[in-house]
């Protein structure tokens, strides 16, 4: 997991090759985007824009994707993401191949990251995580999830 401010994304593209058009997508966001789906590259990287209120964590689930990376971006509000090494977690809901996601139970020990506007969290297939999460009290997000394929 790599939590940072999309000012300082350039440090980050070596971590893929397809970094560099995922970041530039983000920049080059304008303020208002339309809740959905926005291509990017094909099925190699696209964005889910998204707007929801946060939850008290308890009511969200860790999920866990094997094809894809996420790159969560938050737009307006405030967010917590839990997260943990997905590695012997016991399964919830088993992995679905054709929707990339699988759910995996709490662990006792898990971590958490808060999100402002501007700032970003990576979440490669060994981190299990549990966005949407409110960070004291619910807040009202705009997020952009960029689904980079591995």
């Amino acid at each position: 997991m790599i939590a940072d401010s999309l000012t300082r994304c350039e440090r980050h593209y070596h971590g893929h090759p397809r970094f560099a058009a995922a970041f530039q997508f983000l920049r080059e966001l304008p303020p208002n985007p339309p809740d959905g789906r926005h291509e990017i590259d094909g099925e190699r990287v696209f964005a889910l824009v998204q707007s929801y209120a946060t939850a008290p964590a308890s009511e969200r689930k860790l999920e866990h994707h094997r094809k894809h990376l996420d790159i969560q971006f938050l737009m307006a509000g405030e967010e917590l993401i839990e997260h943990a090494p997905l590695e012997g977690l016991a399964v919830e809901k088993p992995y679905d191949e054709d929707k990339d996601y699988g759910l995996v139970k709490d662990p006792e020990a898990r971590s958490s990251l808060v999100l402002r506007p501007g700032q970003f969290g990576i979440f490669f297939p060994e981190d299990a995580h549990k966005p949407g999460c409110t960070s004291g009290r619910a807040s009202n997000v705009r997020k952009v999830v960029v689904k980079v394929r591995l």
